[in-house]
């Protein structure tokens, strides 16, 4: 009977749609990879290595089969936990990989922690004082946050908080055996500058529910019943909104891991993004694979997510007639 109902029916659809649009990103990727300029181990060996020497590492790397035949060979692999080996360093991408991936999980986990928050009580603030000066503040503030590049609050926020107050290291490093409490300070220029890229837009979006919710009529029943105003907000407008907002929250939980790769780069914090782009310049091909791979996991699976809880908030699918 479980099986059968309408509500498990439709989130098995999307997990197996979210499965489905993971192998065809997997091919466009490799793709992408494969259509590069240049030749891969010429880059390797640099420009005085010989045609013999180039040729050998070809056929060492298995370049010279046919792009369908590697493609299934990476798939058939990543599908196994095998991620493939580095070119520059021969090592396997898996153990070199796993580090930098806890890194870039624990730098968006304490941005998530610090932007959920503080975006849904801005949003609730927005909508209490509505049309006044305290949500045109937000507003303003959302605004001009929304507007400034990755890029540039991360060099303001080391200039200020880095260079002239000296209060936090314009370098993020953190390595094994780093105490917990120097592990955190290391990290909080780079939440800061991703909080403030996420923030604006989830305070915008829980607003928008919520006075979306206070149009509906069981709100106006709550005001002719004597309910204050911040009663009606937190007890029957954000219940209602929490949807939309749920999905919000998933999206840019998933652009706190894939859209790290700037703001590990300003701040050399030794995470995915950083380890992509260096390997990008090296042209090492599989991993940009792999951690592309690994990225495009992460945001189809948080999408999942905000899919499936936004089917489970909404109560006319979870009780059907």
């Amino acid at each position: 009977m479980l099986v059968n109902s309408p509500l498990v029916r439709l989130i098995a659809q999307r997990v197996g749609l979210g499965i489905l649009l993971l192998f065809a990103v997997s091919g466009l990727i490799f793709a992408g990879t494969q259509i590069l300029p240049g030749d891969v181990a010429q880059s390797i060996l640099g420009q005085a290595a010989t045609p013999e020497a180039v040729a050998n590492l070809r056929r060492e790397l298995g370049l010279n089969d046919p792009a369908i035949v590697r493609y299934f060979q990476w798939l058939g692999g990543v599908i196994t936990g095998d991620l493939g080996t580095a070119l520059t360093t021969r090592q396997e991408i898996t153990v070199t990989l796993m580090p930098r991936l806890w890194n870039t999980l624990f730098l968006a986990f304490w941005a998530a922690v610090v932007s959920i928050p503080l975006a849904i009580m801005l949003g609730l603030l927005a909508v209490r004082y509505r049309n006044g000066p305290i949500d045109k503040a937000i507003s303003g503030f959302a605004l001009a946050s929304i507007s400034l590049p990755e890029f540039f609050i991360g060099y303001l926020l080391i200039l200020f908080l880095a260079v002239k107050l000296q209060w936090f290291p314009s370098i993020s490093t953190v390595y094994d055996g780093i105490p917990f409490v120097e592990k955190l300070k290391a990290i909080v220029l780079p939440v800061i500058a991703l909080v403030l890229s996420v923030l604006a837009h989830m305070m915008r979006m829980t607003r928008a529910a919520i006075l979306n919710v206070m149009q509906s009529a069981y709100i106006e029943t709550a005001e002719l019943k004597g309910l204050s105003a911040l009663d009606i907000i937190r007890k029957h407008a954000f219940p209602n909104a929490i949807a939309p907002i749920i999905n919000v929250v998933m999206l840019n939980m998933a652009y706190l891991v894939v859209g790290v790769v700037v703001v590990e780069v300003i701040f050399v914090y030794p995470g995915m993004g950083q380890y992509l782009v260096d390997h990008v310049v090296k042209r090492d091909v599989p991993v940009v694979q792999a951690v592309g791979l690994i990225f495009a996991a992460v945001y189809i699976g948080l999408n999942i997510v905000a899919d499936v809880a936004a089917i489970l908030a909404n109560p006319r699918l979870r009780h059907p007639k």
